[in-house]
């Protein structure tokens, strides 16, 4: 496909104008970043597993009748999407105490949580996309209570599907991010699970080891984060089970 005009680009991806009215191109690099990007890198193949590992996930959401914003892969590092008005918020769903929420309530990670746990930040990395509550979404006119409710089913589904995709090949979902976007039919409004899903947007341990299969291994620097993802795409089918990441992984179609 020929490259288009860039319309936006973020920390581990950029967007082109689509083919199409309403489409957009999903390029995902191998930038590597955490902490609000204080701390970056560059992980070798990491874009081509996360767009495979995306579409596996999107795919899934949309077969079960979760709409997402993917259409289609293109390449190895692109998908065709559906353009939307991203909703300023980052949708959490924790399942098990890690990472900011053991920081600030003092919860010793590793603790199941009594049940599933929604947050929500204001995406702005001025401000560290800060964890706000339905109040501030509410008064702050980034959403209104009905978007809220239909943000919140649409989480819990997420969380219902990628939980058991997970458990099946001996994963613990132990948090992710969504974000979510409107998209307009004449004058309706319907909300999609947009952006990515990956275990860049993930917290995934091997329920038998407890190893970390997700960007906490660059964060802590745990090791090899492309080994780290590999070892979830092989998992999942989405690569053979004899690549390894030093032999640059080749996807499946």
């Amino acid at each position: 496909m020929a490259r288009r005009k860039k319309v936006y680009e973020g920390k581990a991806k950029i967007l082109y104008e689509g083919p199409e009215p309403g489409t957009l191109v999903q390029y995902f690099k191998d930038d590597a970043t955490a902490f609000n990007a204080e701390k970056t890198g560059v992980i070798d193949g990491k874009g081509v597993l996360n767009n495979r590992l995306s579409e596996f996930f999107m795919s899934g959401l949309n077969h079960i009748g979760v709409p997402t914003h993917f259409i289609r892969r293109l390449n190895m590092r692109e998908q065709l999407i559906r353009q939307v008005e991203i909703i300023p918020l980052e949708v959490v769903v924790r399942n098990i105490a890690a990472g900011s929420m053991s920081e600030r309530l003092g919860i010793e990670e590793g603790t199941p949580l009594p049940r599933p746990i929604i947050e929500f930040y204001f995406k702005d990395d001025a401000l560290g996309d800060p964890l706000v509550t339905e109040e501030h979404v509410i008064a702050f006119g980034w959403a209104q209570q009905q978007d809220l409710d239909d943000m919140v089913a649409l989480a819990l589904r997420v969380n219902d599907f990628m939980s058991g995709v997970m458990l099946a090949v001996g994963i613990r979902l132990v948090d992710f991010k969504i974000e979510i976007g409107r998209i307009w039919d004449n004058d309706f409004q319907r909300l999609i699970v947009a952006d990515e899903i990956s275990p860049d947007s993930c917290r995934l341990w091997d329920i038998e080891s407890g190893r970390k299969l997700d960007k906490d291994v660059f964060r802590r620097d745990l090791g090899d984060l492309g080994d780290a993802y590999a070892e979830v795409a092989r998992r999942l089918g989405v690569l053979p089970s004899n690549v390894t990441h030093a032999a640059k992984p080749h996807l499946i179609n």
